[in-house]
């Protein structure tokens, strides 16, 4: 095949789904020429899956992409059809903003994005080979032969990586929602050294919204007295769609139960690993078959479409058998489907062969974002694409790069998760994993990171100037909320909550940690003029949990001291006394950068960190 030159980059992004659009907005935005090269120009920002932002532990990743000064909370924000607080029953800190997207709004919103972004070149192409000298990207080959030359590589190519797509007995080489597949790039990756492994994921059917009784399900409304997703944005529409909520039954279980040798997850047929925390209805009624039940959301798919995604109902058995079964469910009784549902395998790449910067190990300047690293979701890949892109662009310009630890952020829990522990299944981010959640609350995702993208170069004058704006509103709200509040003028607002009146002066902020809501002690009380309903709600959370809080910041100084310990990068691990085979081969494989990031390794002991120490004194 003849090659010819397609152009002369500072950076590539393979990839222009939600990890690949971060990666080239950072790097365009802080200076550098860029092309985004993807297989479809339709498929920009796509949602293949669910047509919704944010969950549990995804909308704090949102607002901390938005922090740094991302694109993803924006467009969120200007392609609402509804939006909604997850877990309001439960603590602040995993309290979850999720909005219902418009997605083909969504895809238009992120395209225009990209087209008036200066320094970026959106290219429609399929990358088959990146390019090195000297163990560092020199370009990258797409299928034509064209040669796109570069000093970085970020690669984002989600799940078109050898992709199949699979329903039933039926299966064909695809990638989502009919697009093309990249079949040739995998060969490339393992040439350089990836280590390359198969993972399964799926959805549900798209059913036509006109043949839904609704009149016979729970309405599910949005709220329409709540932040948005961005800093920057205005507010959230007052005007929203509702989404619906249903059940299956036992006759959809039993449906199921009887053409499980039809399915391709027990027939054999599927061999990738799939999503644990995201099975498909089959697997749920295999795993869980004491449930009589399983909870299912209808959701509109766009203000221009009668789709209705069918959350909670992915499947990858046969055609035939998916309309009898969405058929058994109350409100779908006469559904008509207009996109079935499938399973879809992919390549991805080990995690492990990564740096915490999201840079491959043995090659320079090439980088890896979104689900090619073992993860699922939209918020995940983006966070990532964020991440690599800005790194790539510091390196080429000689700076430090970014690093979250987990003490700052989702964005950190996940990216130190993926490189020092590494995952086995499509990993998904939950508020459990994060064990500083009481401190990464998305009210204050600003707080903790504007700082760190404005020194990057990437959070904009509007974006920074709004931080400030709220920096100064918090730090006086902080100080009226400290003020003391003489007993004889709390005494009617004890009395209203059950409490006796007080023998001696308090705070407002005690009067908080009594349970007693700050809006109320507003207005019985006064003070906060001129304080925004969200700043209010930052410093009543950072009241009523002070003493958590302030344990949390005692063991995250602790931890500081261990991540401050640097390895050195040519240590020998296996030569070093005292370790254990296990904890030597482990450290040698991921090559920790501190002894913080070491004693997170499985397989690596207390007594192993004590030898290390012990190894760096001499």
């Amino acid at each position: 095949m003849n090659t010819y030159s397609e152009g002369q980059f500072d950076a590539v992004v393979i990839g222009a789904g939600h990890a690949g659009v971060e990666s080239a907005l950072a790097l365009a935005r802080t200076g550098f020429k860029t092309v985004i090269l993807t297989l479809n120009l339709d498929s920009i920002a796509f949602m293949a899956c669910n047509p919704s932002i944010g969950g549990t532990a995804k909308g704090q990743i949102v607002r901390e992409i938005d922090a740094l000064g991302g694109q993803m909370g924006i467009n969120a924000d200007n392609a609402l059809l509804q939006i909604r607080m997850l877990n309001r029953g439960k603590g602040s800190a995993v309290w979850s903003l999720r909005g219902q997207e418009d997605k083909n709004l969504y895809h238009r919103l992120m395209k225009k994005t990209l087209e008036e972004t200066p320094n970026l070149k959106t290219l429609q192409g399929e990358a088959v080979k990146i390019l090195t000298e000297n163990g560092k990207v020199s370009g990258v080959l797409t299928a034509t032969g064209g040669i796109i030359t570069c000093k970085a590589v970020v690669i984002a190519t989600g799940v078109y990586l050898n992709g199949s797509v699979i329903a039933g007995e039926w299966k064909r080489s695809a990638g989502p929602n009919g697009f093309a597949p990249a079949n040739e790039l995998t060969a490339s990756l393992i040439d350089l050294g990836f280590n390359v492994r198969r993972f399964k994921t799926g959805t549900p059917a798209r059913i036509d919204g006109r043949t839904i009784d609704y009149s016979v399900l729970e309405v599910q409304d949005g709220e329409t007295e709540i932040y948005p997703f961005s800093y920057i944005s205005g507010g959230v529409p007052q005007k929203q769609t509702p989404c619906y909520l249903t059940y299956t039954n036992e006759k959809t279980h039993e449906i199921i139960r009887a053409n499980l040798h039809r399915s391709p997850l027990y027939s054999g047929m599927i061999k990738g690993t799939g999503p644990r925390y995201c099975p498909s209805i089959e697997d749920k009624v295999v795993r869980f078959s004491d449930k009589e039940r399983h909870q299912l959301f209808l959701e509109p798919e766009g203000a221009d479409t009668n789709e209705v995604y069918v959350q909670g109902l992915s499947t990858s058995l046969p055609h035939d058998v998916q309309k009898a079964m969405y058929r058994t469910v109350k409100g779908l009784e006469n559904c008509e489907i207009m996109r079935y549902a499938y399973a879809i395998e992919y390549d991805c790449i080990d995690s492990l062969d990564l740096k915490a910067t999201l840079e491959f190990k043995k090659i320079e300047n090439l980088y890896c974002a979104g689900q090619i690293n073992g993860t699922s979701g939209y918020e995940e890949a983006a966070a990532q694409g964020l991440i690599a892109g800005l790194n790539a662009s510091l390196k080429m310009r000689g700076e430090k790069p970014v690093i979250l630890s987990r003490s700052d952020s989702y964005i950190g829990v996940l990216i130190d998760d993926l490189v020092t522990k590494g995952t086995n299944e499509p990993y998904r981010m939950m508020t459990s994993r994060a064990e500083y959640r009481i401190v990464l609350r998305q009210d204050n995702s600003d707080f903790r990171l504007t700082e760190i993208g404005r020194e990057a170069g990437l959070v904009s004058d509007e974006r920074y100037n709004a931080y400030l704006k709220r920096k100064e509103e918090y730090a006086l709200a902080t100080k009226e909320i400290e003020k003391s509040v003489k007993p004889k003028d709390a005494e009617s607002l004890l009395a209203k909550h059950g409490f006796p009146p007080a023998l001696a002066g308090l705070t407002k902020a005690d009067l908080v940690r009594r349970g007693i809501p700050l809006i109320e002690i507003k207005e019985s009380l006064g003070g906060f003029d001129g304080i925004s309903k969200e700043i209010l709600e930052t410093v009543e959370l950072d009241a009523k949990y002070h003493g958590y809080l302030e344990k949390s910041l005692e063991q995250i100084e602790k931890a500081k001291k261990l991540e401050e310990k640097e390895l050195p990068k040519d240590i020998d691990y296996l030569s070093i006394n005292g370790l254990r085979l296990e904890a030597r081969q482990k450290l040698d494989k991921i090559r920790p950068e501190n002894l913080g990031q070491a004693e997170r390794i499985s397989g690596v002991s207390p007594a192993d960190i004590a030898v290390l120490m012990v190894y760096l004194k001499k």
